[in-house]
This record gives structure tokens, C-alpha cells and sequence, in this order.
């Protein structure tokens, strides 16, 4: 036995549990089952063509090495990217803890209370730095959260009766140039028509639903953005702003302009520029338009005791709920990276948040002051960080870049440089020697920092923030690691026990592949660097590219999307591009079986598509004949089918190259959502079925963490007709010769936790990888022959066999008055985090175990759902105060000094043996949703405890 082989380390079962397994599931062999399981037709003919796998050392010294490539300069670039000092005891307690960044999105709030005080923390900093009513628990990036804010306002525009039909929007040339391409891509397909022009010359008059500036502007100017949004208003305009948020700790906010949505990046707050991502945008706005809202919400409610609790406010506005109505398909967000910022917020507080802006301003006043003296003059008439100044930009450059300085070149004679948080007396004398060298001047040098301001006094923020204790009390290293442990341990993550999350793939995140994300050779590239100084990066983005076109079957692949739902619509721009290059711009009618995660339809809709629902059998799989006859009846207009293989039930339906084969027949491409990729790798693939294109998520097969909600990665792989159309960056090109306008802000997404995926499958290799599918699909059909003999396993394929996970029916304990909701909380008792609930099928449970969790894992976990349902057989529809109804229970409640139920405290806590050497206590009560929607808080305090 290899014992340096990586997938030794990955796969959960042992050579000698095989045999066991085996026999449960009654099979002879791992090969008869996954004959069972997938279609014959599909089953590919030869291994991956990937390289030998490497050992965990041999990764760590091949991607030391790699990064040496990168070179690291002094960074002045900005465009909404800015070097940022990480603090060591967030860095080491959260960013590299999994404690944090194995958890998953909070559905399931009494474990997950810690992550949750956390992202309110957020919350609260957005909320009061841009002084607005509401903010949600982060977005993906700026430019997708300022399309966000477009989609916001065009969708609210329909409650006014003089601005239902308009479709104008306006945009100032200061945007961010990789904003407005995204605004560009987004505006398309919704019939949204931009203007981009000088704010200072605006047409009221015209006919604009929404104006969108940027604060301060792409090179640094300070706009007094007051009366502009005054008169907007007076014209029934509404108005967006993209604001740098650590400039609001020292800028009148907008919220106090009348802003009515603001947005931007939280990645200044202690985030690694990481080659462009991942980083937590923010988006806050008006609490009026609170239901219209993208993304999700944290919000303070109760428990069942009374006691104050958190949980994930106002579900049914998750948008893609929504499905074809909704006007964002927003399903995740960068939880991990919003807890490092909202953390950040935490240590530094109000006085240090002010003494951090206050240093780079005074840094950008005084490098002013010294270039002025060499005859080199800004032009901003006022400024925060950022100057733009006039000089030869060549020869500037040739003397920046031998002195291993980036600054951001306009164009010949215009040189913008944005200074940060890390910038000091040494770096502005550099910069200073840069601009005399390259301009043969007498250098001057800078001995303090000037005193002056380049602010106009009416823009100077006058308004307190953050005056809330959890702001003021943690600012010694101390406090807050002990803060930071104290959320950690009411928080359930895949450190504690398996999270058998169906469609979410919660696997082993090794430590191997984390590693390199705090390496300053990777995390401390800006993405907009000139590519000739991230040759470790490109060799690394497109070997992974490589990697993925091998396993998918595909010619092409783009990183640049920053989640799954996002690369569904990025493929489906792609589908859309291609036809409108062959002239056929009619085709716009889009097929999604029924069956279909939310996402599909939403991002359908959003993509300009004509959604077209079709059937499902009562076995649960495609209605081959229904989808036959909508594909023939829309055969003129017919755009696309999405699919997801296996099924969303868990199912490779056999059919399916027959029905890959129908959307061709009449004009239409085939999109694959990659959720379950997870049991196609080295064992079938999305070319070989007939797709056209797929999305794959990064943070589920491809070993990701979720990081209790993001971040996520969602690439698509495309055939050959379709690589002319992927997306491009107008500042880093990237993509097809025919390619479509940025998906998302940066030229290749979040670059840097792409790290993780190519050390997966580096280490891993082909071998590998195919065994890791293999085993998935082990752990979900042993886990279907111990528990199907107590819950009805509601779909499987054509011989019995699941694919990578399973939905038990529990609509029949509804009779005894026991919901699916019950099984979910009572499970935490058991130390588990519940399957997905209700999804796809309302009243059921998906799990999918993936193939990193061992023999004994999944045994506690089917004994624990054994018991309960041991548990439901003793309820009586006329009793619902049992040990069902009254779960989760709390560490309060067992040592209380009365106890009123009629079961025993070691029934409620200790049902099983397991239980007692690692128990887990959800630190609060079943919390009440409906009053937290009904009293929405979602803040540390409301504003007005801060008056």
C-alpha cells in the first residue's frame, strides 16, 4: 500500500471495508455496481488523460516552485483592487480554519449560530459605513453586485406607472471598467439599454429608470454626488452607487446623499487580492425594496424559549425561488470572505477603521505634495487615495517596472496610482524616485505625512458608525481569538461529523490543496498586473483549463464565473451568442424539465430565454415524449434544453442521449448543469452524453470548501462550436475571438481558490479520480440498503441503484403529525447537520454522502437516522410534545434544574452511545422564522440605538 498515494488520504473507505459494503448492497463487485448504476452507453472507453498524480510533497514543492514564477511588485493599481493587511489571528483562525471553511450555507441556524453573528457583524458595517436601511450577507464581486442593483431597480420601476415601460440606464463614465462590461453582458438580454456619459452633464429629461455612479470615481475623483441624486429623484430616477468602502470611514456615505442602492467590495477589509478573487461584495439598500433584494439576508429572531437567535431571513426572496419570475438567480454568496471583513470591522472598530482611511489619505495628500515638486501634477480637485497624474507614461513604466512598481497606465500621458492600506514613508519615496528617474528631475524626499486634506469639508463624513459593543470590545489579539473560537464552537462543520448535503457535495477539503492560498506568491497578485508577471498563475489556470476540457470531454473552458448559478448563465450567454452569430436570432425558447433546480429557469429568464417547462415521469425522470413533442412544436425558435445529469433525483436516466440527441434534431444546444458531477468523473462525461456545454461546481466535486455559503466557482467547459463565445475582461482579455462581455469583474473569477480544484486533480490523476466517483456512488447506495428498509427511497434507476445520492420519502409521518422540518432538528441531537430538506421534492430528505467519509461515519449517521425513525413510530397524532417536536435540545435545557417532558434527558441528548464522546450542543432552541420576518433586524442593532 501507497501510503504518500493522496487518494489514500481522500477516499473514505478502507481496501477491507469493500467487502462489507459490497455484501449490503448485494453486489459482488465495485464494477457490477457501477454497471448497475450507469448506463453501458455512456460509460467512457478509456481512462483521463491526465498526468501521473504527485504525492501531498511533491504538490507542495510543485506549487512553491510555480509560484516563484509570480513576481509580487508593489501594487498601485486600484481599480477596486488594493493590497490590504491581513490580520494574523483572522488569517490563522479563520481563513485557514475548518472550523469556518468547511461549514455550509446556514439553512440550518441552531448550528449555525457563530456564522450567522458573524455575517450580522457584516451586515452591520455595511449597513452603517454607507448609511442604508438594509444589506444582505454578501454578493459575489463589484461588477455583478452593480448588475445586481441595475436588475434591482429596473425590477422596482414597474411599481411606478410613469417608469413601467422605460428601459434606459444610465451609467457614469467613472464606473470601473470591468463594472460596466458586466453591466454591459447583463443589460443585453433584459432589454436594457445603457448610456454611459459625464454625470455633470446628465439629460433629467430623458427617459431613465435608474442612474448608476461610482464613488470615488475609477481614478480617484470625489464627487459631491447630492444634488445630481436630488434631481434624479425629482424625475422619478432612481440611483445606484458603487462605492470603495474603507473610503466611507472618511467620506460623507451615500445613504446620506439619498442613495437608494449602494454597492461595491469588501475585499480592502483584511482580503488577499488573490489574482482577482474570492472577495465579498456588498450590497445595501432601502428597506422598501427589501423583497426585490438579491442574495439572503441574516435577521435576528427567537427561539423557542424566547431567546434571542439568528437564522437566514426571509426565505421566499431568495430569488431563485422565484424560478422563471425571478430577476436574479443569486443563490450563494462569499460567506467566508464576509466574515473575514466583517471580522476585520471587529478588531479595527470605528477608531481604527478611521485611523486606516485617515493614513491613506494623508499617504495620498503627501505623495501629491512631493510629485508637485518635480513638476508632475494631479489633476483630481479632490481625492481619497487615488491620483491621476500627467507624465510620459513609458517612461514612467520602464523605471516603475525595473524597480518591481505597478502603477495603472490610462493611456501615453495619463498614469493613475492608488495607494492602500499597506503603503508606507519607504514606498512613497520609491514612487516619488520612480517619477524623478524616469523624468530626470532631482529626486525629493518625504520624511512624515502631510496634515492637509484634499477633501472638500461638506464631504468629510460627519455621522458615527459602529458604536455597537461587539465593534469596541475585541481590539487585542486575546479578544478576539477568543471571540472568533467562541462563534466557532456553535457552529457545525465538517470538522465535527459528515454534512450529507444532497446537490452539495460537502467532501473533504484537504489541508494540501488549502495550503498554497496563503502563500504571498499566489494571494498578493492584483488581477489587472501585467500577465507577463503571473506566469505562475497563467500556467496554473490553464493547466486546470486542460484538466477540466479532459474530464468533461470539451474543447474549452472559462473560470471567469463565480458560482454554479453563475456559470449557468454564462453558458447559457454562450448558447445565445452562438445563434445570434448564425443569424438566428429568433431561437430564445428554452426547455427545462420540471424537476430542475430553481436556478435553471431563473437564470433562463435572465439570459432574455423563453422558459418552456416540461414533464416529469412518476418514476422521476424525464418525460422523453412530452420533451419530444415541445422540442418539435418550438423547433423554429428553440434555443436550448437544460439538464441536469444524474437527475436531480439521483438517477442516470438512460434516455439521455436520446434526449440530447432531439434538441439537436431541431436546432437546439444542450446545456448540463454540473451539480452532480460528482458521480460522472472517469466514469461517463457531459461530451459523451451530448451536451454542448456545462458548468461545473469547483466547490462540490471539485474540493472547494463551501465556506458556510461561499466562496463558490462555477467554470463552464464548451464544445468547439461554442469556445469563439467565452467571456472576455476589457482590461485583462481573456476568452474566445468571438467573445461575449465579462460574466464576472475579474479576467479569470476567483482565481486564487482555483489553487485547490488543480491540486485535487493533480494529486489525485486519472486513477484517482475515477475512484473517487466510484466510492461516491459506494457510500450512497450502502447507505440506501441500511436505510430503505425504514424510509421509502423515492426514486432510483432502472436496476435499483442510486447514483451519488438518494431521496427518503418522510410525506407519511405527516399523518402522525411529524414534519420532515422535525427529522432535520432532531438529527442535530444526533450530531449531524440535516440532508437537504424538501429538495427537489417538498417533505423528503436528499443526502449524498460523497466518497471522502468513511465505513464508520456513515454507519453513525444511518444508525442515528434508524433510531429516529424508531423515534416517529412512537409519536401519536394527538401528542407533539416529544422528543421530535421539542428538538434541537440545548445544553440549558439538559442542565436545568426543572425538567418538564415526558422523556428522559438522556433520550433527548444521548439517544445513542456514539453521542457521549464527541457531543455536539446546538447553542439555542427551533428558532421562529415567521417572527423574524415579521420584525425584521437585521443589524446588531437598529440604527436608531446608535442616536
Amino acid at each position: 500500500m501507497r501510503t504518500d498515494a493522496f487518494a489514500l488520504r481522500h477516499l473514505g473507505p478502507r481496501e477491507t471495508d469493500l467487502n462489507h459494503m459490497l455484501n449490503t448492497i448485494g453486489v459482488a463487485s465495485l464494477d457490477q455496481l457501477i454497471f448497475e448504476t450507469i448506463p453501458a452507453d455512456i460509460r467512457l472507453k478509456k481512462e483521463l488523460e491526465l498526468d501521473t498524480p504527485m504525492t501531498e510533497f511533491e504538490y507542495l514543492s510543485h506549487i512553491q516552485e510555480l509560484g516563484k514564477k509570480n513576481k509580487v511588485f508593489k501594487s498601485y493599481i486600484g481599480l477596486g483592487y488594493h493590497p490590504a493587511v491581513i490580520p494574523a489571528v483572522i488569517q490563522r483562525n479563520i481563513f485557514e480554519n475548518p472550523g469556518w471553511y468547511t461549514a455550509y450555507t446556514p439553512y440550518q441556524a441552531e448550528i449555525a449560530q457563530g456564522r450567522l453573528e458573524a455575517i450580522l457583524n457584516y451586515q452591520t458595517t455595511i449597513i452603517e459605513l454607507t448609511g442604508m436601511e438594509i444589506a444582505n450577507a454578501s454578493l459575489l464581486d463589484e461588477g455583478t453586485a452593480a448588475a445586481e442593483a441595475m436588475a434591482l431597480l429596473f425590477d422596482v420601476r414597474s411599481r411606478d406607472q410613469k417608469k413601467n415601460n422605460v428601459d434606459k440606464f444610465y451609467v457614469s463614465e467613472e464606473i470601473l471598467p470591468q463594472t460596466l462590461s458586466v453591466l454591459q453582458t447583463r443589460a443585453t438580454p433584459k432589454g436594457i439599454e445603457l448610456v454611459v456619459g459625464n454625470h455633470e452633464t446628465f439629460d433629467f429629461s430623458s427617459d431613465f429608470f435608474g442612474a448608476m455612479l461610482q464613488y470615488p470615481g475609477k481614478y480617484g475623483q470625489v464627487n459631491d454626488y447630492a444634488g445630481f441624486i436630488a434631481k434624479a429623484h425629482t424625475n422619478e430616477i432612481k440611483v445606484a452607487v458603487a462605492a470603495d468602502l474603507l473610503s466611507l470611514a472618511k467620506l460623507t456615505p451615500p445613504g446620506e446623499m439619498g442613495a437608494d442602492v449602494v454597492v461595491g467590495t469588501s475585499q480592502r477589509f483584511g482580503i488577499p487580492m488573490g489574482y482577482g478573487g474570492p472577495h465579498a461584495a456588498y450590497f445595501a439598500t432601502k428597506e422598501e425594496h427589501k423583497r426585490s433584494m438579491p442574495g439572503r439576508i441574516i435577521g435576528v429572531t427567537i427561539d423557542a424559549n424566547g431567546n434571542r437567535a439568528l437564522r437566514m431571513a426571509l426565505g421566499t426572496r431568495e430569488q431563485h425561488i422565484k424560478r422563471e419570475k425571478a430577476t436574479s438567480n443569486i443563490c450563494t454568496a462569499q460567506v467566508l470572505l464576509a466574515v473575514m471583513a466583517g471580522m476585520y470591522a471587529v478588531y479595527h472598530g470605528p477608531k481604527g477603521l478611521k485611523y486606516i482611511a485617515n493614513k491613506v489619505h494623508a499617504s495620498a495628500v503627501t505623495l501629491a505634495e512631493a510629485l508637485n515638486q518635480l513638476g508632475v501634477y494631479q489633476t483630481n480637485t479632490a481625492f481619497f487615495d487615488t491620483l491621476l497624474v500627467k507624465a510620459d507614461a513609458s517612461k514612467v513604466k520602464a523605471v516603475a517596472e525595473k524597480n518591481e512598481v505597478n502603477f495603472f497606465y490610462v493611456d501615453g500621458e495619463t498614469i493613475s496610482i492608488s495607494l492602500n492600506e499597506t503603503t508606507s514613508l519607504a514606498d512613497l519615496n520609491q514612487i516619488v524616485s520612480i517619477f524623478a528617474e524616469a523624468l530626470g528631475k532631482s529626486n525629493v524626499t518625504v520624511s512624515e505625512l502631510a496634515n492637509e486634506s484634499a477633501i472638500p469639508a461638506d464631504l468629510v463624513r460627519t455621522s458615527s458608525f459602529l458604536q455597537h459593543e461587539v465593534f469596541n470590545n475585541h481590539h487585542s489579539e486575546s479578544q478576539l481569538m477568543r471571540y472568533i473560537k467562541k462563534l466557532e464552537r456553535k457552529d457545525l462543520s465538517l470538522n465535527h461529523s459528515m454534512i450529507s448535503l444532497g446537490s452539495c457535495t460537502m467532501k473533504l477539503n484537504a489541508a494540501a490543496e488549502m495550503l498554497p492560498l496563503s502563500m504571498a506568491n499566489w494571494n498578493s497578485i492584483h488581477p489587472f498586473a501585467p500577465v507577463e508577471q503571473a506566469e505562475g498563475y497563467q500556467i496554473m489556470l490553464k493547466k486546470l483549463e486542460q484538466q477540466l476540457n479532459v474530464v468533461t470531454g470539451f474543447a474549452g473552458t472559462t473560470l471567469q464565473p463565480n458560482s454554479g448559478a453563475q456559470g449557468e448563465y454564462a453558458g447559457l450567454m454562450t448558447i445565445r451568442a452562438y445563434h445570434l452569430s448564425r443569424g438566428d436570432h429568433h431561437r430564445n425558447v428554452c426547455l427545462i424539465p420540471s424537476s430542475a433546480h430553481g436556478t435553471n429557469p431563473a437564470s433562463a429568464a435572465m439570459a432574455g430565454m423563453e422558459i418552456i417547462v416540461t414533464k416529469t415521469t412518476p418514476e422521476g425522470n424525464i418525460d422523453v415524449e412530452d420533451l419530444r413533442t415541445r422540442a418539435i412544436e418550438y423547433k423554429d425558435r428553440l434555443s436550448c434544453l437544460m439538464v441536469t445529469y444524474p437527475s436531480t433525483h439521483g438517477v442516470f436516466e438512460s434516455s439521455i442521449i436520446e434526449i440530447t440527441n432531439l434538441i439537436h434534431e431541431n436546432g437546439g444546444l444542450v446545456y448540463m448543469d454540473g451539480a452532480n458531477m460528482n458521480a460522472q468523473v472517469g466514469l461517463t462525461n457531459p461530451a459523451t452524453i451530448g451536451a454542448d456545454v456545462c458548468h461545473l461546481n469547483l466547490h462540490k466535486t471539485f474540493a472547494i470548501p463551501h465556506g458556510g455559503g461561499g466562496p463558490g466557482v462555477g467554470p463552464i467547459c464548451v464544445n468547439e462550436k461554442l469556445v469563439p463565445f467565452l467571456p472576455t475582461n476589457p482590461i485583462i482579455p481573456t476568452g474566445g475571438n468571438q467573445a461575449i462581455s465579462a460574466i464576472s469583474a475579474a479576467p479569470y473569477g476567483s482565481a486564487l481558490v482555483c489553487l485547490i480544484s488543480y491540486g485535487y486533480i493533480s494529486m489525485l490523476g486519472s486513477e484517482g479520480l475515477t475512484n473517487a466517483t466510484k466510492y461516491a456512488i459506494l457510500n450512497a447506495n450502502y447507505m440506501k440498503a441500511r436505510l430503505e428498509d425504514h424510509y421509502p427511497v423515492l426514486y432510483s434507476g432502472e436496476m435499483g441503484r442510486a447514483a451519488h445520492e438518494m431521496i427518503l420519502d418522510c410525506r407519511a409521518f405527516k399523518q402522525q403529525g411529524v414534519e420532515v422540518t422535525d427529522i432535520a432538528k432532531r438529527l442535530m441531537d444526533y450530531g449531524f447537520h440535516a440532508p437537504t430538506v424538501s429538495f427537489p421534492v417538498a417533505g423528503t430528505l436528499m443526502i449524498e454522502p460523497t466518497e471522502s467519509e468513511d465505513v464508520a461515519e456513515l454507519d453513525r449517521f444511518c444508525d442515528a437516522m434508524i433510531a429516529i425513525r424508531k423515534e416517529i413510530a412512537a409519536v401519536t397524532a394527538d401528542n407533539h410534545n416529544t422528543v421530535l417536536h421539542n428538538a434541537p435540545h440545548t445544553q440549558a435545557m439538559l442542565t436545568a434544574d426543572v425538567w418538564n417532558f415526558p422523556y428522559t434527558r438522556e433520550q433527548a441528548a444521548f439517544p445513542l452511545e456514539y453521542i457521549a464522546e464527541n457531543k455536539f450542543w446546538p447553542s439555542v432552541r427551533r428558532v421562529d422564522d415567521a417572527y423574524g420576518d415579521r420584525n425584521l433586524v437585521c443589524s446588531c442593532a437598529p440604527i436608531e440605538a446608535y442616536m
